[in-house]
């Protein structure tokens, strides 16, 4: 479950911090899309979008050359450059794809026109010219770069680039039978949007097929754009309602006929959620997750249609879907990772009770440990196979950091810090496809983001004069976030991080304001720039006379192994809340705090947290700002729900006691609720149940809908200057700032 001040870069801020912690998974722009760096196949160069130029820049040198020019961007007959949103490079580096005049889809600007440079003969055409405009998704090279195919209208096509023939591979697409792309719910909560596989002979391509048509339709209205009420169907499956039917086929490009993998399992109770061919072969590796999400397994699909278990897994709560990289990329999908030449992968489980690598082969030897330790695997990062090492992010001691770290592929010795220790915080790398170089990036809470290029494996700038540590002391400023570790009265210890105001003086009591979020899909208390930015508030928190504190209770996601994890299971709205009202409890030992002016606040899951702590702990929580809040659990959607809280045919209880609704007669405090009619995510819906059982029991609050706008209340002039301007008079005026004698 996912999801500025005036001036641009809280703006900026605001998206960033969306982005990162709404659980109900909100936009990214088109522009950080645009950012995403993209290797050389040789991995001696990378390319790069600047002021709409496609430029290549080759290291160590640092010299760089346009590789396409605003010029060259002017289809014939026109004086106007098209404007590029987002590229790729073919294999054979010789062809460039441009994504261009894309349009949002669910989350994403998936949707949009593509065009092909030839790098060769300097030539400029659009695909699809027959198809809408507009209306392209996906669009990706052969392995022979001789064809390309995209997604219209949910049917596939595939376009030879020599004779510019456009064949439909499908040709029964609709609104509820999608195929190469996916329903709503599972790109909401899979990430899967790209739907299709080309085979590595470039003769065929395997696909999702999506039949959503028995899922129901959620019914939101539009009444802000037209005399009369528009109705907007999303065909959305909450918690209890069986999944959309999935299967996999495979389409032959000359012939178009298609085969239909044997996949075991009833299609409307499980998920197909990662899909390939195996390199070189004409088999696909499939992974499903059955309903429960506690059973995982790989399948070997041969393309005698015949499918076999590859390996399979159990969780007594749930498997996490291992996500590596961009998720917010419109060019992510979820991956599998090849080992041995292509005769095994690497797989992540939690079965030893930390998140470990694997490695598994297709020969049916026995698996082996690759990562060992009493650590967390956050992110796999590289594979070296020639050298024999597996880089990825961990961070052993500190739950808050993240650091680059190394061991041997074969599973022996002991893992290699490689992140410089002198530098404290948050590390991120990006290798070159030969292992050579990485860019590697860096921030803390006092350091502001910076990043170089390293040469790998030595961990040494390329650049001494530009490296992060030359201009480490430019970057600093004074530290105004103290992270520190909280432990309870049941000795549950959590990590948290606090703002002080600025003229801080210990005799006296100052008001405090919680930031929560709280549940499984995004932690709060990390060690990055910008982190502790309040993007709500019009001015200075901490000027202002306010603590801010931040908490990250038992069942976020942070690195401290399974049990951590999972011990949130069918308990979201009960442990979760606990842990912050107990954490709470001991904060207001502090005689610094005063307990009279206490206030809560978050967006989404968050939202949903500060309806629960208002309403399960009124004594302790004086005011609360819930923004697009889920009121009922029942009322999600059921990948996203079912995974953290089982069905609610088998558990109602854990479900009704975990909804803000059971427990709203309790609101004592001053309450603002906030959502947007629009929302296709968390629906209005919930907030108009919730307004109805508040005044059943006569209680008073208040609420703002924000007509037609989405999960993220940014449509619309004027919208995100009034939800700031809402938001903070709202805590002023019912949680006033400064210190106060004692």
């Amino acid at each position: 479950m996912f999801k500025l001040f005036f001036l641009e870069i809280y703006r900026l801020v605001y998206i960033s911090i969306l982005t990162s912690i709404l659980f109900f998974c909100t936009t990214v722009n088109t522009y950080s899309q645009s950012k995403e760096l993209k290797w050389s196949t040789d991995g001696n160069s990378y390319y790069s979008l600047q002021k709409n130029e496609i430029v290549q820049i080759t290291l160590p040198e640092n010299e760089s050359r346009v590789l396409v020019s605003n010029d060259q961007l002017k289809p014939e007959g026109s004086s106007n450059s098209l404007k590029i949103s987002y590229f790729t490079v073919s294999e054979d580096q010789q062809k460039i794809l441009l994504f261009t005049k894309t349009k949002k889809v669910w989350r994403l600007n998936t949707r949009g026109d593509y065009w092909v440079y030839d790098l060769n003969n300097k030539s400029l055409s659009q695909l699809g010219k027959t198809l809408p405009s507009s209306s392209l998704m996906f669009a990706k090279f052969s392995p022979n770069c001789e064809s390309v195919a995209y997604v219209c209208n949910n049917n596939i096509y595939a376009e030879n680039l020599k004779t510019n023939e456009i064949e439909a591979l499908t040709t029964n697409g609709s609104n509820t039978l999608i195929n190469g792309t996916f329903d709503w719910v599972y790109e909401e909560e899979f990430f899967c949007r790209d739907g299709f596989r080309w085979s590595p002979d470039s003769r065929s391509i395997a696909f999702w097929q999506i039949d959503a048509k028995s899922i129901k339709k959620f019914f939101m209205i539009n009444n802000t754009d037209s005399v009369y009420s528009q109705i907007i169907p999303v065909e959305y499956p909450k918690a209890g309602e069986k999944p959309s039917s999935c299967k996999v086929g495979v389409v032959s490009i000359q012939d178009k006929k298609i085969r239909w993998l044997e996949i075991p399992g009833d299609p409307d109770q499980n998920y197909i959620v990662r899909m390939e061919f195996i390199p070189a072969t004409d088999n696909i590796l499939v992974q499903q997750l059955n309903r429960k999400q506690n059973l995982s397994r790989l399948y070997i699909c041969e393309s005698s249609e015949h499918s076999k278990i590859f390996y399979e897994e159990t969780d007594d709560a749930w498997i996490d879907l291992y996500q590596p990289g961009n998720t917010y990329s419109i060019g992510y999908t979820n991956k599998f990772i090849w080992l041995n030449g292509n005769k095994g992968i690497l797989w992540p489980s939690e079965k030893d009770g930390w998140r470990h690598f694997y490695q598994l082969t297709f020969d049916n030897k026995p698996e082996k440990l690759i990562t060992k330790g009493n650590f967390d695997v956050i992110e796999l990062k590289y594979t070296d196979e020639l050298n024999g090492y597996l880089y990825y992010i961990a961070s052993p001691e500190n739950a808050t950091q993240k650091y680059l770290y190394r061991c041997k592929l074969n599973g022996n010795g002991k893992s290699e810090l490689i992140s410089p220790q002198t530098m404290k915080g948050t590390h991120d790398y990006s290798f070159s496809p030969n292992g050579k170089f990485a860019l590697h990036s860096f921030s803390n809470h006092y350091t502001k983001p910076s990043r170089e290029f390293l040469y790998m494996p030595d961990n040494i700038p390329l650049n001494e004069k530009e490296s992060i540590l030359s201009n480490l002391q430019s970057l600093e400023e004074k530290p105004a976030v103290e992270f520190f570790k909280i432990k309870t009265e049941e000795n549950t210890e959590m990590d948290a991080w606090m703002i002080k105001p600025h003229d801080f003086n210990p005799e006296m009591k100052y008001p405090v304001v919680f930031y929560v979020y709280s549940e499984p899909a995004s932690a709060t208390v990390t060690d990055v720039y910008g982190n502790a930015q309040n993007f709500l508030y019009a001015g200075d928190m901490s000027e202002d006379g306010y603590i801010q504190i931040s908490i990250d209770n038992r069942g976020t996601p942070v690195p401290k192994g399974r049990a951590w994890r999972k011990s949130i299971y069918k308990k979201i709205g009960q442990l979760n809340i606990k842990d912050q009202a107990m954490a709470a409890k001991e904060i207001f030992k502090w005689d610094f705090v005063d307990k009279e002016r206490i206030a809560v606040w978050g967006w989404s899951g968050g939202g949903t947290a500060t309806l629960n702590l208002m309403f399960q702990y009124p004594d302790m929580y004086k005011t609360g700002v819930a923004i697009a809040p889920l009121s009922d659990l029942r009322l999600y959607d059921n990948i996203y729900q079912e995974r953290y809280m089982g069905l609610p045919q088998e558990n109602p209880q854990d479900y009704i006691y975990g909804s803000p609704v059971t427990h709203a007669g309790n609101l004592e405090g001053k309450l603002l609720l906030v959502h947007g009619t629009g929302d296709d995510n968390v629906h209005f819906q919930n907030s108009e149940i919730l307004v109805n059982e508040l005044i059943k029991h006569g209680k008073i609050f208040q609420f703002m809908p924000y007509p037609n706008r989405t999960h993220n209340i940014s449509e619309g002039p004027g919208t995100f200057e009034h939800l700031v301007k809402l938001y903070t008079l709202f805590i002023r005026e019912n949680c006033p700032p400064g210190g106060k004698n004692k």
